[in-house]
């Protein structure tokens, strides 16, 4: 029983951080343009059919590019249609960016079809790893080790590069970093891509180990809005604590009561903002009158 158990933990945290990738991303466009961007599922499915896509004309390495490439749609997006959006009714960013998940969901469909796509992992990540009492598959672990790295490098950029200051310093006070001269138009293109390439990444590691269809944007988009209100809006390190939280609820629900796995999530953020409204590492809300 406990060899099963810290088996499905480590399953649980390879989920996690995958809902961390995308959570993260969603939470800086948040955060900088203040957009809840409904259409971040999307741009997660989008990075798994272009890794899909790529591997299949040019081998599995080409497939490392889904990513970029989902981060330079989505600056595109941003500059064409989202960047309209900055100042106006929160509810026209609402349903635009729904629009786009809709959107994007019908393009996927009509160049992919509805019909399940096969994304084997490389193989040299076949095969299995034994930890002690843990077993894991190799792919699962590079996975874990992958993404840990991945947010470990973001958190280095937000706090030691120029531009991830700006980044900070935007999403406490956008117009402020405006006064200082800096071209935020450029900025706010930056962080949707980013965000977008996060996602894009989250979709090319979880393509072989999660079914690749159209509709996977819904099995993204709602974990990540839950890891957010969970964590606290705009906070790093709540996002990565509450994405494993979610992950490992998940899985251990999924191995002792399956019947139960889809509400897991909702039932511990029920739990959370019982205790905490602004969840475990938000900051206090002020209302200006």
């Amino acid at each position: 029983m406990l060899d099963m158990i810290l088996s499905q933990a480590v399953n649980g945290l390879v989920l996690g951080f995958l809902y961390v990738l995308i959570a993260i991303g969603l939470s800086i466009i948040f955060g900088m343009l203040g957009i809840v961007n409904f259409a971040h599922g999307a741009f997660f499915a989008v990075g798994a059919y272009l890794a899909y896509a790529l591997s299949r004309e040019f081998g599995w390495w080409a497939a490392l590019a889904a990513p970029l490439l989902t981060g330079i749609i989505g600056v595109i997006v941003e500059m064409t249609l989202i960047r309209h959006l900055y100042g106006k009714e929160p509810l026209l960013g609402l349903i635009l960016t729904f629009a786009l998940a809709l959107l994007a969901e019908a393009v996927l469909r009509l160049v992919f079809g509805g019909a399940p796509v096969p994304f084997a992992a490389p193989k040299f990540l076949a095969g299995f790893v034994e930890y002690g009492p843990i077993l894991i598959t190799r792919y699962r672990m590079f996975v874990l080790v992958t993404t840990a790295a991945v947010l470990v490098a973001f958190w280095a950029f937000l706090a030691y590069t120029p531009y991830g200051r700006i980044i900070r310093a935007g999403s406490r006070d956008p117009e402020m970093v405006g006064l200082l001269g800096i071209n935020l138009p450029i900025v706010f293109s930056g962080v949707f891509g980013i965000g977008c390439l996060l996602a894009g990444l989250g979709g090319l590691l979880a393509a072989p180990l999660w079914t690749i269809t159209p509709s996977m944007a819904a099995g993204a988009i709602m974990p990540a809005f839950v890891i957010v209100t969970i964590g606290g809006l705009g906070s790093f390190l709540g996002a990565v604590v509450a994405g494993l939280l979610v992950g490992i609820t998940t899985a251990m629900t999924i191995q002792f009561q399956p019947e139960w796995s889809g509400a897991a999530m909702y039932i511990l953020m029920a739990a959370i903002l019982l205790i905490r409204p602004r969840g475990l590492f938000g900051e206090r809300w002020e209302r200006f009158e």
